[in-house]
C-alpha cells in the first residue's frame, strides 16, 4: 500500500497473513493489521487515516472467509483493551472483543440470563453486527445501545433502531467499528443458568461438527423471519434441510466439504483454499436453487481478493 499511515500506539503490522486468525484457517495477507491500544488510539488512527484507505473491522474470524489474495487496506482487530465485561443490576456491559461465551458465563455468575450467547461462536462486536441468535433469543431482544468509532474518528452511542437489526444483519456504515455493547439481562438462578448452558453445549456438540474447522452456519435460513430477527415457525425453512434434500450432505470440493454431521456447515478438511471453500458454497447454492427453487444467501462473510492468476 502506497498511502502513508498514522503512527498509533498500538500494533500496526504490514502484510500480515490472516489464515491464522480465521476459524477456517484460510486467507491471504492484509496490507496492514492494526490492533489499537485503546479506544482513543483507534479513534485517532481512523481520524488521521487517508479516507481513501479501506478499513475492515475483524473479530475472531469465526464467521469469515478471507480470500486467498488477501485484503487491500487496513484490517482492525480489537484485543484485550476491548474485552472487559461488567455487570450492574440488569445491565451487562461488554467490550466488542469479549467472547460471546465469556459474556454468557459472566452474566450467569451474577445471576443474569444471557445464556443464548453461550453456544454462539465469536465476539460481542460480531454478535451485534450479525444480530446473532440462538434458542429463540437474539441480540435485538437484549441490546440497549452500542459504542462505535466512526470512520472519521468520532466516538458515538447508537440505539438499536440506529442499527436497523434484522435477521442475521445490521446496517452500520462502512469502516465504523463497534467497541462496546450494553445488554439487558433478566434475572435467573446462577446454578440453573449454568446447567442450562451445559445442556445447550451438549446439544450443540451432538448435532454440529464442533471438532472441525468451520465458520458455523454457512447459509441463512431462507424465509420466515421478522424484521427483528425472530423466527416465524409457521413459515420457517431450514437451510440444512434444503442442502440435504439436494443430495449435498458430505459433498466435497478439494479440501472443502459440507459436513456429514450438519450439511449447513462448510468445513476445511485440511489444506483447503478459500477459493475451494467458496466454490463449494456456490455449488451448493446452485444445486439448492435447481432442486427446491430457494436461493440460499451466505451467512458467512466473504471478503478480499482472489489469489493472483499464476499465468
Amino acid at each position: 500500500m502506497s498511502a502513508v499511515l498514522p503512527c498509533p500506539r498500538g500494533s500496526l503490522i504490514p502484510d500480515r497473513r490472516l489464515d491464522t486468525l480465521t476459524w477456517l484457517r484460510v486467507g491471504g495477507p492484509a496490507d496492514w493489521l492494526f490492533q489499537p491500544a485503546d479506544r482513543e488510539d483507534l479513534a485517532g488512527f481512523l481520524r488521521d487515516l487517508d479516507p481513501a484507505v479501506p478499513v475492515f473491522p475483524m473479530g475472531v474470524g469465526s464467521n469469515l472467509i478471507v480470500r486467498d489474495g488477501g485484503i487491500r487496506g487496513v484490517v482492525i482487530r480489537l484485543g484485550r483493551a476491548f474485552n472487559a465485561v461488567s455487570i450492574a443490576g440488569d445491565v451487562v456491559t461488554a467490550g466488542a472483543a469479549a467472547l460471546d461465551a465469556q459474556v454468557a458465563r459472566r452474566a450467569a455468575e451474577a445471576g443474569r440470563d444471557l445464556t443464548f450467547l453461550r453456544t454462539i461462536p465469536g465476539s460481542i462486536g460480531g454478535a451485534v453486527r450479525m444480530n446473532a441468535g440462538c434458542y429463540g433469543s437474539y441480540v435485538a431482544d437484549h441490546l440497549i445501545d452500542v459504542e462505535v468509532v466512526t470512520r472519521d474518528g468520532r466516538i458515538l452511542r447508537l440505539a438499536p433502531e440506529d442499527l436497523r437489526l434484522g435477521y442475521r444483519q445490521s446496517h452500520l456504515p462502512e469502516g465504523w467499528v463497534i467497541t462496546e455493547a450494553r445488554l439487558r439481562a433478566a434475572p435467573g438462578d446462577p446454578d440453573a443458568l449454568h446447567a442450562r448452558m451445559a445442556e445447550q453445549l451438549a446439544r450443540r456438540d451432538a448435532s454440529q461438527p464442533t471438532g472441525d474447522r468451520s465458520a458455523g452456519s454457512t447459509f441463512r435460513n431462507p424465509a420466515g423471519y421478522s424484521s427483528t430477527g425472530r423466527a416465524d415457525d409457521t413459515h420457517e425453512l431450514k437451510a440444512w434441510a434444503l442442502i440435504d434434500a439436494a443430495g449435498l450432505r458430505g459433498h466435497s470440493w478439494g479440501g472443502a466439504q459440507m459436513s456429514e454431521k450438519h450439511p449447513n456447515f462448510l468445513i476445511n478438511t485440511g489444506g483447503a483454499t478459500a477459493a475451494e471453500l467458496e466454490a463449494l458454497g456456490e455449488l451448493v447454492r446452485r444445486r439448492v436453487l435447481e432442486v427446491s427453487g430457494h436461493e440460499l444467501q451466505w451467512e458467512v462473510i466473504r471478503i478480499g481478493d482472489p489469489a493472483p492468476d499464476p499465468s
